[in-house]
Parts: structure tokens; C-alpha cells; sequence
């Protein structure tokens, strides 16, 4: 397995990757997600491939088929001048194929996007996890993630 910048000739099997992921959403907040659609379209990832602050890498095999992707955004921390100034690298998203977990796919993604952050000059890598994707905490907090802050909900 080796992992790259993705390319355009990946954009299908990131646009199944990313309808796998909404699914897994939409069954945890059907409230909020709709079942059948995908976070980004074919023009976006397009947009975001070209995008130097949000880099996409790829786990892929050695046929170079894609087996995972973890979509980046490099921020710059705070927004205002309370805080200390940081740079963090953010993980929008971070999938791997249903067929090939737990075969180490998003352990190496996710040292490759630490390996990517420390070369960006970035203080952290971040994420969110939406409360019921159970299997996506444990997997993070085995990475040696913790919770920084959380956000709560009142529905209406």
C-alpha cells in the first residue's frame, strides 16, 4: 500500500468512498443527512484537487486502486487575536473502502496526514466526529486523539 496526493483518475472511487460515508451518516442522523447523496459532487472535488490549502491523499494498492481518501484543509488558528496563532491541518473526511477495514488502510492515512501537518509546519491535526459513529471514535482515539472541545445540540 502507498499513499499519494489524489488525482483525477480517482475521482470515482472517491465519489463511492464519500457515498459510503453518508450512508453511515444518514443512518446515525437521518435528521440531518439524506440517504443517495455524497458531501462533495464531481465539479467540487475537482476544485478541491486543484486546491493547495486542502489536499486529498490516497491509500491506494499496488494497482493503484484507491482503498481509502482523507480530504485535508490547512487552517490558520484563531481568528482573532485572543488566542495564540497556530496552523492546523484539519481532516474534512477520512473513508476507507468498507471491503478493505481493518487492514491498517486508515492507520496509514492517518500517519501520512501527521507526517503531512508536521511538514506544513502545523501544531495539530483536528477532526469531528458526529456522536453515534461509535467505530469512528475508537478508531481516533486509538490514534491517540482526545476530545479538544464539543459541540452540543438543542433540536427544535
Amino acid at each position: 500500500m502507498k499513499i499519494r496526493k489524489a488525482e483525477t483518475k480517482d475521482m470515482e472511487k472517491i465519489l463511492e468512498l464519500l457515498s459510503q460515508v453518508l450512508e453511515i451518516h444518514a443512518g446515525i442522523r437521518p435528521d440531518i443527512f439524506v440517504s443517495g447523496t455524497t458531501k462533495y459532487g464531481r465539479d467540487d472535488i475537482a476544485r478541491i484537487l486543484e486546491d493547495e490549502t486542502s489536499p486529498v491523499y490516497v491509500a491506494v494498492d499496488d494497482g493503484d486502486g484507491a482503498l481509502g481518501y482523507a480530504f485535508c484543509r490547512v487552517r490558520e488558528q484563531p481568528a482573532d487575536d485572543r488566542m495564540v496563532r497556530f496552523r492546523s491541518l484539519y481532516i474534512d473526511d477520512l473513508c476507507v473502502d468498507s471491503k478493505a477495514r481493518g487492514k491498517g488502510v486508515g492507520t496509514a492515512l492517518f500517519e501520512h496526514v501527521k507526517d503531512e501537518a508536521r511538514r506544513l509546519g502545523c501544531y495539530e491535526v483536528t477532526l469531528t466526529v458526529w456522536e453515534g459513529n461509535d467505530a469512528a471514535s475508537r478508531f481516533y482515539e486509538k490514534m491517540g486523539m482526545k476530545t479538544k472541545e464539543r459541540m452540543l445540540e438543542f433540536i427544535l
